[in-house]
């Protein structure tokens, strides 16, 4: 696929290939479209849910395919917060709350490729957006992001995210919302999937999903996975499936400064993906309102054809004074790192 021009505004897909992974990412959304990564017999499978083009993202068809979410991920109640003294409102999209930036978050940008070498050593694209002063009539501060996607070696994809609050503070957390199915984005659900997720607490949460305040020891209950075992083993114990944020653990086990957030195993194809990040929680999200979508090769995603493992502060955290703060003072600097290392 030929490279556009760094100012081409226009959504496109762009690849990185470093001869063992083969990732196809767009501007829009800086969202990953494709990863291909080999089983334990060298077959290549494209292991994430989405398209063949960009036209379903810009047109709305994705629910938040491989995307990366923003301003603020995940919900805030009932849309509302105050920061400084001022009190702001954000467009409710989910239920009663706001979720993932809003209408139009982050996910529904067309971002500026700042850099891309598609090929050779450490391959890498960079995307930059800038977040105007009220954007989605609300949010406080002019910010200027950038997410950069680099294969660091054979078997491993790094994401870094960084973003600068110009004039103002305000609320900051970036997720990545990659749906994978190891087997194959087009092999069925992935409840035979094997997890383990290094948190022993969760954010329980209202009937809203949105978190009480609590933290919640999973221990003994269906939300146990300190030790690997198959997603739906107890799937059918928290209604429609898995939505929820787990408080990562202090770092016993480290790569590159990052703690080990999950391990997913896919016993077929005897891909695994090691997730490594130094963010606060992750939400495990196991595709339960994907119905019927239409995807890359005409495939039929249903209800938990993928699963999330997003890495981030904690849904709500603008709102709960005991959760780590996700407020970025103007001129600060918020980073959010991510990595995916791939094996078999």
């Amino acid at each position: 696929m030929a490279d556009q021009t760094k100012n081409d505004n226009t959504p496109g897909i762009f690849e990185l290939n470093n001869g063992s992974l083969q990732v196809k990412i767009s501007n829009y959304g800086a969202t990953i479209t494709s990863l291909s990564v080999p089983d334990k017999n060298g077959k290549l499978a494209d292991v994430v849910l989405g398209f063949d083009s960009v036209d379903p993202y810009v047109n709305g068809l994705a629910p938040y395919f491989g995307c990366i979410v923003g301003r603020v991920a995940n919900r805030i109640k009932e849309g509302k917060f105050s920061l400084n003294g001022v009190d702001y409102t954000l467009p409710i999209n989910n239920g009663p709350n706001s979720l993932h930036g809003g209408n139009k978050g982050f996910d529904k940008k067309t971002w500026e490729v700042a850099g891309h070498k598609k090929d050779g050593d450490k391959p890498f694209i960079t995307f930059k957006y800038h977040s105007a002063d009220g954007e989605e009539g609300c949010y406080p501060g002019a910010v200027t992001v950038t997410a950069t996607y680099t294969l660091t070696s054979a078997t491993t994809m790094r994401l870094d995210m960084e973003a600068v609050p110009e004039n103002k503070d305000t609320p900051i957390n970036l997720a990545q919302h990659t749906y994978w199915n190891l087997s194959g984005h087009d092999s069925g659900n992935i409840l035979d999937h094997r997890i383990q997720i290094w948190g022993s607490h969760i954010t329980p949460v209202d009937q809203h999903s949105v978190p009480t305040g609590e933290l919640l020891p999973v221990k003994g209950t269906p939300f146990d996975f300190t030790e690997e075992k198959r997603i739906g083993e107890r799937i059918g114990e928290v209604g429609i499936g898995y939505d929820h944020n787990y408080v990562l653990d202090c770092a016993d086990q480290v790569k590159d400064g990052l703690k080990h957030a999950a391990k997913l195993r896919d016993g077929e194809s005897s891909r695994v993906m090691d997730l490594w990040t130094d963010a606060p929680g992750v939400q495990f999200y196991t595709g339960n309102y994907v119905d019927g979508v239409v995807g890359k090769g005409n495939a039929v995603y249903g209800k938990h054809a993928g699963v999330c493992l997003e890495t981030q502060g904690f849904p709500n955290a603008i709102n709960q004074k005991s959760f780590p703060c996700v407020v970025v003072k103007a001129g600060e600097k918020y980073k959010h790192t991510m990595l995916f290392e791939f094996s078999a």
